[in-house]
């Protein structure tokens, strides 16, 4: 006897019309034609489940807040965290809390259980870190909320920023960020991951650096921090986000760092969305779209995963939790079109963020909590191109979202009634 068993369902190894059976918050059995009862019975129809979709990094003390307290009208990261400067005086704990809620409820509708938030923690105040512990208790029923202490002015370059990370991370924040290519120096940089190494070691913590996101190919502090987490042995624990300037970077020196980065084993975190809106400002044409190495990285067995960054801030004014929408811009920018590349992609969304964010209990085997969402197209290639809804969303075994399907209805002679994107469409080549 099960809880609940979701029936005829396509998995995102390829497996078909299998049912799942979910027991006490775990998933108990996966096979074809299960011999069983349960509690309640839903029938997938043959489409995809899949586990929750992960995001690795975001900024959800900011989420929200576009037009506040004006647009940035350049859409550069610079006036961006500019217009972030002159935002943060004006924060409340309140507002950050309703602007977080909010957007988690958004994530939730979306299959997305699981984010890892940077809080800026410039601010001596440390408002922000304060409304971010109370929303990541508040929604630890269906999120997990990871809470990176990150000094956004830079560790070194703002008056406080070495005691404000210290005394977020003593709040409770959860891994220990930085920013080196802000710094005043590249020297600065280097010593700043050199303290921030030293003390998530010290402390037992992940470590996630904002690296490199800048189109100078001379910004190489993925190579320290690469030689940090093996100094402090990080290995595993580490994440290089955004990693742009590998995009202008020479081969031959590239040729020598991911070799370095897979000893260390770097865990890279591209933010396709926001890479390809920020990147390249200074160029007239050709014009360079900044996201870094996806394919190389990935031939060169690092773990890549895909983050959404931002939603609707002073850095980015569109954005919805989708984080299919992530890796469909993710396809189109690495150039992976191949059903085997869209396949890799799909994982960076799933099991390789997951891998990131050193989950455990997630998966879709056989003892892996049951988190499930179960999306409106067969498969994971057809849930990249069509960015589906999400029909149904569970956490622990219980259904917590639930979407009806886009269906359309035709008025014309001679042709269907009703069009299901997600099932009318499979291509042969799957």
């Amino acid at each position: 006897m099960f809880d609940l068993i979701i029936r005829n369902a396509n998995l995102p190894d390829g497996r078909q019309g299998m049912d799942i059976g979910l027991s006490g918050g775990k998933i108990a059995a996966i096979e074809k034609g299960l011999a069983a009862s349960a509690g309640e019975e839903i029938d997938a129809t043959g489409r995809l489940v899949s586990p929750p979709f992960c995001d690795p990094h975001f900024h959800m003390d900011a989420t929200l807040s576009l037009g506040l307290p004006r647009m940035n009208v350049s859409g550069t990261l610079l006036e961006g965290i500019a217009l972030w400067g002159e935002l943060r005086p004006m924060l409340t704990k309140e507002a950050l809390v309703d602007r977080a809620l909010r957007y988690c409820d958004l994530a939730v509708s979306q299959g997305l259980l699981f984010i890892r938030s940077h809080i800026d923690t410039s601010d001596p105040r440390l408002v922000t870190a304060e409304a971010l512990i109370e929303v990541r208790d508040r929604v630890a029923p269906y999120i997990t909320l990871q809470l990176v202490a990150f000094p956004q002015d830079g560790y070194y370059r703002t008056a406080e920023g070495e005691k404000s990370l210290e005394r977020a991370l003593d709040m409770g924040l959860d891994i220990v960020g930085g920013i080196p290519h802000f710094e005043r120096t590249m020297d600065d940089g280097r010593r700043s991951l050199e303290a921030l190494c030293r003390i998530a070691a010290e402390r037992g913590l992940p470590v996630d650096i904002h690296c490199d996101e800048t189109d100078d190919p001379m910004s190489r502090h993925i190579e320290t921090l690469a030689a940090e987490t093996v100094r402090h042995g990080l290995q595993g624990r580490v994440a290089g986000s955004h990693l742009t300037s590998m995009h202008s970077m020479d081969n031959y020196y590239v040729s020598k760092l991911i070799p370095l980065m897979a000893e260390a084993k770097i865990n890279v975190i591209p933010n396709p969305l926001i890479n390809i809106m920020l990147q390249g400002r200074h160029d007239t044409y050709p014009k360079r779209r900044g996201m870094t190495r996806v394919r190389e990285l990935m031939d060169a067995g690092l773990n890549v995963s895909f983050g959404q960054d931002c939603t609707m801030d002073p850095w980015y004014s569109m954005g919805s939790a989708d984080m299919l929408e992530v890796g469909h811009m993710a396809i189109h920018v690495a150039q992976m079109g191949g059903i085997e590349d869209k396949k890799k992609i799909f994982e960076a969304l799933t099991v390789n963020s997951a891998k990131t964010m050193g989950l455990e209990g997630y998966g879709l085997e056989v003892g892996c909590n049951a988190d499930l969402i179960v999306l409106q197209a067969a498969d994971v290639v057809e849930a990249l191109r069509l960015k589906p809804t999400r029909l149904l969303v569970l956490k622990g075994g219980k259904v917590i979202s639930r979407s009806a399907p886009r269906i359309g209805e035709l008025f014309l002679e001679g042709r269907p009634k009703n069009i299901d994107p997600g099932l009318d469409y499979v291509p042969a080549a799957r």
